[in-house]
């Protein structure tokens, strides 16, 4: 025994040793790694959910990116040709109209197409009077389009609402916002030059799809005294996405979505232009707001307003504002 066992046997007393408690060895701690690891994989899924559906929902309601603007949109007309995969009649079912007492259905000619619209009929010798061209919503129209544009009337402006190519069984192939603004061009001319109307004093406005066309008349043409869309589509790329039977052209080109698009031309506005839409009308906040940026930003006086409502229920206050905002022009 050595030196250092004896000293060990003095210091410890064996009896006493024997009767300490001997302590349980404790099992080992379960590992909770695969609890925490799930969590951080739940987690991790939850934002990637999170993330992409916020962007799948901005790519939906955000304005599309145009090449930024490198000519007037007249003169972009005058150089391009729509390609139409598909003719035949605007997409939208429609029944023979008779004009109501008190309204004219005049015909006015476009592109050597023979169309109809009706027209108030001015009294004889009455004094001259600012007029609203008001383009109809969808791709018919009937006679609650005409009664849709009557605080217009009531307000002392004569209106015309005209039927376009491919509608209500008229001759053309519709093209969806591209062909149809020369038919508003011309209704514009025929109205210009109907009795009892100040040439001079001649505002275009529409709802919806009217709304739309409104807009790209605007960018066309000088006739215009002020213009007023109401929940009018200023991004068709956006606006046709889930609906391809309206679309008559080739999807894969993005200039045809381009030429149909005020947004993407949105600095050749000729004259003052409002842009009303539905505060509930999430899909065209984003493009309207866009569009009145853009040509602000060209030194145009152009707004983008949202309107308490949905798509339609927004179309009367927003009427009773573009009132307002024609009599100042």
């Amino acid at each position: 025994m050595t030196q250092r066992d004896r000293d060990w046997d003095e210091y410890v007393d064996e009896d006493d040793y024997e009767r300490r408690p001997r302590r349980r060895r404790r099992p080992p701690k379960k590992s909770h790694g695969w609890l925490i690891g799930l969590l951080i994989g739940l987690g991790v899924l939850f934002m990637a959910v999170i993330v992409g559906g916020f962007l799948a929902v901005r790519s939906l309601l955000g304005p599309t990116s145009f090449p930024e603007q490198s000519e007037d949109y007249a003169e972009a007309r005058r150089n391009f040709q729509t390609r139409l995969v598909r003719q035949g009649p605007a997409p939208q079912a429609w029944q023979h109209e008779v004009a109501p007492p008190g309204v004219q259905q005049i015909e006015y000619v476009s592109g050597g197409l023979r169309l109809k619209a009706w027209v108030d009929n001015a009294p004889p010798g009455a004094a001259a009077k600012p007029a609203v061209l008001f383009l109809h919503g969808g791709f018919a129209f009937d006679e609650s389009d005409w009664d849709q544009a009557r605080p217009f009337r009531d307000a002392g402006f004569v209106t015309m609402t005209p039927m376009l190519r491919g509608e209500n069984g008229l001759p053309g192939a519709y093209s969806m916002f591209y062909n149809e603004v020369e038919d508003v061009l011309a209704a514009a001319e025929a109205l210009a030059k109907h009795s009892g109307v100040d040439p001079n004093r001649i505002y275009v406005s529409g709802h919806s799809v009217g709304g739309t066309l409104a807009l790209l008349a605007a960018m066309t043409s000088n006739r215009f005294r002020a213009a007023a869309s109401f929940s009018g589509s200023p991004d068709q790329v956006a606006w046709s996405r889930g609906q391809p039977e309206v679309i008559p052209f080739d999807s894969t080109i993005q200039r045809e979505f381009q030429m149909r698009s005020p947004q993407a031309f949105a600095r050749s506005f000729k004259c003052p232009t409002r842009i009303y839409y539905g505060s509930q009308e999430f899909y065209f906040r984003s493009s309207s707001q866009k569009t009145a940026e853009l040509a602000k930003s060209a030194g145009l006086d152009v707004e983008a307003i949202s309107v308490p409502g949905d798509h339609l229920s927004m179309a009367d206050p927003a009427m009773r504002q573009a009132i307002a905002f024609f009599r100042q022009k």
